[in-house]
């Protein structure tokens, strides 16, 4: 069985058919589906018991042995690394696959089918993760304290500030970063959910239904919204900043994956790559947004210049207290909202890993 294969069938049973919020079941979009499927769905090869006891242990030291590889879902870090060249150190590991999984419900998918060993994603998939029974954990975090997406309106709405949310249909990804944003932003404004008409769709499908105003507000990162605002803002498309953060980026593994000291000790190489690939990136501004808004997305300078405005400093930070807290202000409000059961922050989080991604970069990168 190919790593493509049983994505390319989960994406089939898990897109939805309509647009509809689903309550309880937080990953409606997969879970039922992923649940399912048992033959693609185990993620683990070892016994639970064994896992377990290995996520106890102190990280593996060493160099990973020969012939070890990992299947990545890192898009970002893939052209980061590409873009420094040997600015940066190789990876001491064979990367057998760059997995083509970006959104947090793709992102499961692909550990469920064993399609993916180690992703980049916001914090809220390892939530939803945690509610379908999935063990996986962060093992490593970015904090972006600024604000990164706008709210973009659907053409001809009169929509101009948050208050005008009341009584509009929403996107809402109930897996991803954009999905948090929105619930934050309305627990802020004081609208509840049964002001607005919320719309599960995951994030891909933002911009198809903006434009056949399906929705009236959806949430977009930067690249999308220059590209929505410059095709719509002749017609009356608006972007509107968002004002709460997405504070965490983060790396999270399956436990399974993580139980195997080579598997271990390639992460943890990862992390240095990936936490340099960030750096770079802010340090060579010029020539990564050329090299990535500009001659790989296709964007003009001016929407790169534009894009960048609101990227954020890297920063890692030495202990993940800060990261905790958050993520429990998260779930705390999506539990609210009846999304998922409350839990306890901790139970993301492998703190051997902690700080380890800060040791790979210069201090003012860190806290």
């Amino acid at each position: 069985m190919t790593t493509q294969s049983p994505l390319n069938q989960l994406d089939q049973l898990t897109r939805p058919a309509r647009p509809g919020l689903q309550r309880r079941g937080f990953l409606s979009l997969a879970g039922g589906a992923l649940l399912g499927m048992t033959a693609l769905s185990a993620c683990a090869t070892a016994d639970g018991a064994d896992v377990a006891k290995a996520l106890k242990e102190p990280l593996a030291t060493g160099a990973p042995k020969a012939g070890t590889s990992l299947k990545i879902a890192g898009r970002t870090t893939q052209l980061q690394l590409e873009a420094a060249g040997s600015a940066i150190d190789p990876l001491s590991f064979k990367v057998e696959e760059w997995i083509n999984a970006t959104g947090g419900p793709e992102v499961i998918q692909a550990f469920r089918a064993k399609a993916a060993d180690v992703a980049s994603n916001a914090l809220i998939p390892p939530i939803q993760a945690h509610d379908i029974k999935l063990d996986t954990k962060v093992v490593a975090v970015l904090e972006k304290p600024k604000p990164t997406y706008v709210f973009a309106t659907a053409p001809g709405t009169d929509i101009k500030t948050f208050a005008d949310f009341k009584g509009k249909k929403l996107a809402f990804s109930q897996g991803q970063a954009q999905g948090v944003v929105l619930l934050r932003t309305l627990d802020t404004a004081g609208i509840s959910y049964d002001d607005v008409e919320l719309v599960a769709l995951p994030s891909s499908d933002f911009l198809t239904a903006l434009q056949g105003k399906q929705v009236d507000v959806a949430v977009l990162g930067g690249l999308d919204s220059a590209k929505y605002i410059d095709d719509y803002g002749r017609d009356g498309a608006r972007a509107i900043k968002a004002e709460e953060v997405d504070l965490l980026t983060i790396l999270w593994a399956p436990t399974a994956v993580l139980a195997d000291d080579n598997n271990e000790r390639a992460i943890q190489d990862y992390i240095r790559a990936w936490a340099q690939g960030q750096v770079w990136a802010w340090e060579n501004a010029e020539e990564w947004k050329k090299f990535y808004y500009v001659d790989t997305e296709g964007l003009s300078p001016e929407d790169a210049d534009r894009i960048w405005e609101s990227t954020n400093q890297p920063l890692f930070p030495k202990k993940w207290d800060d990261a905790a807290a958050w993520g429990q202000q998260t779930i705390d409000l999506i539990a609210k909202g009846g999304f998922v059961k409350k839990f306890d922050a901790e139970e993301l989080f492998d703190r051997r890993f902690e700080g380890l991604a800060a040791t790979f970069v210069d201090a003012k990168y860190t806290k």
